[in-house]
């Protein structure tokens, strides 16, 4: 079936001159000149791609851009003159497949037409299969989750590949920015091109220019050869700029220039090379507020976020977790070559699915690496995971929060996360798990100790419990006398303990002056000292070792380092 397409421009010359070369591509081709003419046409004819200006004697581009995008997917691309960015911008955003500069080159005119021609090709693809189309099925096995906020994140992914336009992604570290330019790469036209990373924070400041645009042998000292720039690379492709807030305000002129007229000129060279690259974009930052403090350049803001995409956070997509915990085990397997992917027990994801994940998906997969080289076994446990504990009851209420959504999912036919049902609850007052056990733990506390009551709450959906400092019994050396004082100790009142410590002090001096020195020399007294310290704090916190080691300073793994040297039991009755 022969291709056709719809040419509006009111330059006689320039009409005949692309509707040449589309024959020549054997593409068949109607000219309009106007803007109500061009309307006519494409009301009475199917077209598999429309080329048209964006100034005519009658009206806008602009209106037939909007006129077609929004009934139909056909791709459309956009003419513009020098000058006239800011409406190629415009139109990229209400839905242009991609913008031609003049004066026209014929070269950029037929790679546009031939990835016109590849978008329908994947559409007619994508029609004339009965099940997932293959774009579908590569964004479900690479883009991991199911949750509410996914469903429209991969809808748009799938409409930007689609398009030529410059993407921004924004989003929290660790969230997969990377991941989801890939993918708007592997979807896209540019799919047999190459895909070129570049972390813009990584490259010195002096070496930017070169590693962009290359140089030629001898433009500079050390310059032996010439050398491909990162532009050059990208040709025919996807240029990713990780971390372009990063990018210093020399560079940003340059990459501006770059972006806008898709020529790049090498270090020493005395011409312009045209490039044919998309740009995609990603930073953790604000560049928004980055370019009202002036540390960033609006132009070049206004280049890359033509459209912008933003990436949910993992405690926003919470149902996710078992699913990523699974596919993540499933690649450390193979990547350790282990007989089996270790599985996760109900408690453990349980805890998770209640962790508050500053490091997002990155942080998730850190875990799980901890947690497989801590298992001795294929079974991961809460215990493993290296979190903070839940108790028996905290564990239970947990799981049957998640029960309920699941069955609340199921009766609505919509996925909400327990993480919105816990930022509900905050708003709302007790109407959650997670305020239940805050209130019935505040209570506990404030029966025991009011002044314990104002500690500061975790973020988890459970209570820290703050003890009172242990300087209070550095000098109680007989074990007897810890276990009379530790438990008297956590009711009373912190302010007591300046005066007990002064008067520990006290002794200590006297002690030295009579000189009454350790009998069995200096290292055993100390040794003796910090084991009975660790002793009255882990018996102050039930022998839970986290939450000891937060109380004395110091962290989990060296406590436990610490245990094993002064021979102190995991759970000592003495």
């Amino acid at each position: 079936m022969t291709t056709t397409a719809l040419v509006v421009d009111d330059e006689v010359d320039l009409c005949r001159l692309m509707q040449i070369t589309l024959t020549k591509m054997g593409i068949k081709s109607d000219v309009a000149y106007t803007l109500s003419q061009a309307k006519t046409y494409w009301q009475a004819n199917d077209y598999d791609f429309c080329l048209t200006d964006l100034k005519l004697p009658d009206g806008s581009g602009l209106e037939l851009v909007k006129h077609i995008s929004s009934s139909s997917s056909t791709p459309i691309a956009v003419i513009t003159a020098h000058g006239s960015m800011d409406l190629a911008i415009e139109a990229l955003k209400l839905g242009a497949f991609d913008f031609v500069n003049k004066p026209l080159e014929l070269p950029r005119l037929r790679q546009l037409v031939e990835n016109a021609l590849k978008v329908i090709h994947q559409d007619n693809a994508a029609k004339s299969t009965p099940e997932r189309s293959p774009e579908q099925q590569m964004l479900d096995s690479r883009l991991i989750g199911d949750s509410a906020v996914m469903h429209p994140l991969k809808n748009t992914i799938l409409k930007l590949a689609r398009s030529q336009a410059p993407v921004f992604l924004s989003g929290a570290s660790g969230t997969g920015k990377e991941v989801v330019a890939r993918l708007i790469h592997d979807l896209s036209p540019r799919r047999d091109g190459s895909f070129v990373p570049v972390n813009c924070g990584a490259i010195p400041s002096e070496l930017m220019e070169s590693e962009f645009f290359g140089h030629k042998k001898g433009s500079f000292t050390g310059a032996v050869a010439d050398k491909q720039g990162l532009f050059q690379q990208a040709n025919g492709g996807t240029l990713f700029l990780d971390e372009v807030a990063d990018l210093p305000l020399a560079m940003q002129v340059k990459l501006l220039r770059a972006i806008q007229e898709k020529t790049v000129r090498a270090i020493g060279d005395t011409k312009e090379v045209p490039v044919d690259i998309r740009i995609l974009s990603a930073t953790h930052k604000d560049l928004n507020q980055l370019v009202h403090a002036g540390s960033f350049r609006q132009d070049l803001y206004y280049r890359i976020n033509v459209i912008e995409l933003k990436l949910p956070t993992l405690n926003a997509r919470r149902d996710d977790i078992p699913v990523l915990a699974k596919h993540f085990l499933t690649l450390i397997a193979d990547e350790r070559q282990l007989e089996s992917p270790p599985t996760l027990t109900n408690a453990a994801c349980a805890r998770l699915q209640h962790h508050d994940f500053a490091g997002n998906v990155r942080e998730l997969r850190n875990i799980l690496e901890r947690a497989i080289t801590l298992a001795e076994t294929s079974t991961i446990d809460a215990s493993h995971l290296g979190l903070a504990d839940f108790d028996n009851q905290q564990l239970e209420n947990a799981q049957e929060a998640i029960a309920e959504v699941e069955q609340n999912n199921n009766a609505d036919k919509a996925t909400l996360s327990s993480n919105a049902i816990l930022d509900k609850s905050e708003s709302l007052g007790a109407q959650s798990i997670k305020d239940n056990v805050v209130k019935n733990n505040v209570e506990a506390v404030e029966k025991d100790s009011p002044q314990q009551a104002k500690a500061t709450i975790s973020p988890y959906p459970t209570i820290t419990q703050h003890y009172p400092s242990m300087n209070a019994h550095a000098a109680a050396s007989p074990t007897a006398q810890l276990d009379k004082t530790a438990p008297s100790a956590m009711s009373e009142p912190l302010s007591n303990e300046a005066n007990e410590q002064e008067k520990l002090d006290k002794s200590i001096k006297e002690e030295v002056v009579a000189g009454q020195l350790p009998a069995q020399g200096l290292e055993h007294y100390l040794q003796e000292q910090e084991r009975q310290l660790i002793i009255t704090a882990l018996k102050q916190t039930n022998w839970n070792k986290t939450q000891a080691a937060e109380l004395l300073g110091t962290t989990f793994r060296s406590l436990r380092y610490r245990m094993s040297k002064l021979e102190i039991a995991e759970n000592q009755s003495e």
